[in-house]
């Protein structure tokens, strides 16, 4: 009893360590924590005691099973790699200028230290995505040399270079692109050990879920039933109609389909506008206006657009002291002493966690979109292809190529103001007309940076519908009416075909981002949140038939990723990945995770339906609500799997990508926190108080919680490399 319940000790001392070790990371640095707490002489020693007491719980047991064993001796052979890679990997920082040898490199401490081999830079090149606006990929041609002999190299993002004990990766570069900074790893020891770990890891996992006598395949030969789970929702609002000076639908849809360069890619200037009155209004449409008559509106005419209350102030704490209403005209913002926001921004600037200072800074960012719109510096409309071949895009206040012909030029500068006036003259034809020789123009001179009709189509339909937001609606309110049906099977199948529309929908929607981006469409946090409410849905379809209540929980759960999606924060614009993020690894990585996150998040369900019906007399309830604990545990044990699979996965990507597997990143403590937390309950042979399903589903409940600090608490409180997902 005494080793168990050393190791309980040990092990919840570990969780809470990583936690609070976080946070201190918010407030110091990643470095700080990683050396003083992570990297500490007293948190390996932890470690060390937790494997040394598990290995004697485990001879007490006489556990024989050797799943069980195989499995968590790989924990215990992946912290081996790690310690080794603490005590003998070494790293630092190689810089290199085009020409000159050198074969020492600085490592984190500050020293100087030998290369088994000397290095020299060829060229430096940058790869950018069309419109030469957002960076594809950053590579240095290297040629290393070792004695006689010479070898030449590429180390890009995702491709080092490895050899005589040592890998290089692409970290950085010199401004005048003739240098190159290259991180330097050597792990000869480590690497083998951890990878090794991580074989076990994975062929363990996996294991648990086949092995014929494990719990996982005995709760797949139990029968479940339904359950009856209510929840509420809340959700409101639409606008109203005023008149100002605007294109008709039409003449605007019409330059809505004029190319610009946007966010590091070319797309349809719909987009554009779309999210442009997004972030003025905060919705897609002002009053009665399509997004497209918004724009064209501040582009031909400004100064009646800047006294419509268009801006959204966010937050109570800006408009409480200036005095401003939720809604505001931009030209309010300007009074007799100038622009009213001015002496507050260089203070904003030093105070940014202050909500007063991130409201203001938010609203200084919507008059600088406007500014630089009303001056024509965001409309990179037109393509130019130089005499090297290369293409670029630029807006009529940039300053042309010499190389330009001048009726190029001379063209470029005067469009806008032309449709400018045909605009306030009214007339349209000639409107319509100009938009759509900007058009012809575009595809004459745009070269293989125009994307494909099919590209094009799909983006289209992509703004015309909010699939997202009809679908979050949808499954929330057949998840609460397909509650009043659990009872009649004929009626509760209908809505299981509902739900299966509502994934094809979803599916859709998917499929029309990744033809627009080009890849899997995973790159941010409002793409995994429609990740994960499609992989909840298929479980749900694919599980419904032995489980009936699964409609209602696939319905209400997607429902509700959905309606994060919408009402979070998270950019719904489409944007290229950075270069790091192009490997296959993304896509498995990301999947695998979100995966997981389906899982638990039904778990969480399982345990709001169990305390919804346990105090129940009827006998029907009664059987429903015993049998929860057995349906949150189908879903436990793949999901614990699928989350180590994901973890690991993304380590291996992280050494392939930066040359270590481990950061101590919060998004990877956090996930790492989740799956000790989450594995917990899977260990009721030790932790008899889990045998009852109250404690079970009270764990869960208070589980679920690590869930949300991974995926949102990470994102927008503690920040870090991962933010992005």
């Amino acid at each position: 009893m005494r080793t168990k319940r050393l190791l309980e000790i040990v092990y919840i001392l570990i969780i809470a360590i990583m936690a609070i070790g976080t946070v201190i990371g918010k407030y110091t640095s990643l470095d700080y924590v990683s050396d003083n707490i992570f990297g500490s002489w007293w948190f390996c020693l932890l470690w060390a005691i937790g494997i040394a007491a598990g290995i004697v719980y485990f001879i007490k047991r006489k556990t024989r099973r050797p799943i069980i064993v195989l499995l968590h001796l790989s924990f215990a052979v992946i912290l081996l790699g790690a310690l080794l890679t603490h005590l003998t990997a070494h790293k630092g920082m190689l810089h290199l200028r085009q020409g000159k040898v050198v074969n020492t490199y600085i490592t984190k401490d500050g020293n100087e230290a030998q290369l088994p081999f000397s290095i020299s830079l060829d060229r430096f090149n940058i790869t950018y995505h069309a419109g030469n606006m957002a960076a594809m990929d950053y590579a240095s041609v290297i040629t290393i040399i070792k004695g006689e002999r010479k070898e030449e190299y590429q180390v890009s993002m995702n491709k080092i270079y490895s050899g005589y004990g040592t890998r290089l990766y692409q970290s950085s570069f010199d401004e005048d692109m003739k240098g190159s900074y290259l991180a330097v790893n050597s792990d000869p020891y480590g690497i083998p050990v951890t990878y090794t770990g991580y074989a076990l890891l994975f062929f363990g996992l996996i294991a648990m879920l086949i092995e014929p006598k494990g719990n996982f395949r005995r709760l797949l030969r139990t029968n479940i039933s339904k359950v009856i789970i209510p929840l509420f929702l809340l959700f409101a609002g639409t606008l109203s109609i005023n008149a100002q000076p605007s294109l008709t639908r039409e003449t605007a849809d019409e330059f809505g389909k004029v190319l610009i360069v946007y966010n590091g890619r070319i797309c349809p200037m719909q987009t554009y506008a779309i999210d442009f009155t997004k972030k003025l209004y905060g919705k897609k449409n002002y009053k009665d206006f399509t997004p497209c008559q918004v724009l064209t509106g501040f582009m031909f005419w400004g100064k009646e657009w800047m006294k419509e209350p268009i801006l959204k102030m966010k937050g109570s704490e800006l408009r409480e002291k200036l005095g401003l209403d939720e809604y505001i005209s931009p030209i309010s913002l300007f009074g007799q002493q100038g622009y009213i926001l001015g002496p507050y921004l260089q203070d904003a600037q030093n105070q940014q966690d202050d909500a007063v200072a991130k409201q203001l800074l938010d609203t200084d960012d919507k008059m600088m979109l406007l500014m630089d719109l009303m001056q024509g510096k965001t409309l990179k409309i037109f393509p130019y292809t130089s005499n090297k071949g290369d293409i670029d895009w630029f807006a009529p206040t940039d300053r042309m190529p010499q190389t330009m012909p001048k009726a190029q030029q001379q063209y470029i500068h005067s469009i806008l103001s032309l449709a400018g006036q045909l605009a306030n003259q009214g007339n349209t034809s000639m409107l319509n007309e100009l938009a759509q020789k900007l058009q012809k123009y575009q595809y004459t001179y745009g070269g293989n940076t125009i994307p494909s009709p099919t590209e094009i189509k799909a983006e289209n339909i992509y703004n015309a519908f909010p699939f997202a937001t009809i679908l979050f609606i949808v499954n929330l309110t057949l998840g609460m009416l397909s509650v009043i049906f659990l009872t009649k099977r004929k009626t509760y199948r209908f809505f299981t075909y509902l739900m299966g529309l509502s994934w094809l929908v979803l599916t859709f929607t998917l499929a029309l981002r990744w033809i627009i981006n080009g890849t899997i469409p995973i790159a941010n946090g409002y793409e995994t949140m429609l990740l994960l409410a499609w992989l909840i849905m298929i479980v749900s379809i694919l599980t419904t038939h032995k489980m009936q209540l699964m409609t209602t929980f696939g319905l209400l759960m997607s429902g509700f990723m959905l309606l994060v999606s919408h009402l979070g924060e998270m950019d719904p614009s489409i944007t290229p990945r950075m270069p790091v993020l192009n490997s296959p690894l993304l896509s498995i990585h990301v999947s695998i995770i979100m995966i997981s996150y389906a899982l638990l998040s039904l778990t969480f369900i399982s345990a709001i339906a169990y305390f919804c019906t346990y105090r129940s007399k009827k006998a029907s309830i009664i059987q429903i609500n015993r049998q929860l604990t057995n349906l949150s545990q189908i879903f436990l044990y793949p999901a614990i799997t699928t989350l180590g699979l994901g973890i690991f996965i993304g380590a291996i990507w992280a050494n392939i990508s930066w040359g270590t597997y481990w950061g101590w990143d919060p998004k990877e403590t956090w996930a790492l926190i989740t799956l000790m937390i989450y594995a917990i309950p899977l260990h009721t042979a030790s932790l008899q108080a889990l045998r009852q399903p109250r404690q079970y589903h009270l764990f869960m409940l208070v589980a679920f919680l690590s869930i949300l600090m991974t995926y949102f608490g990470v994102n927008y409180i503690l920040g870090g490399m991962h933010s992005y997902a």
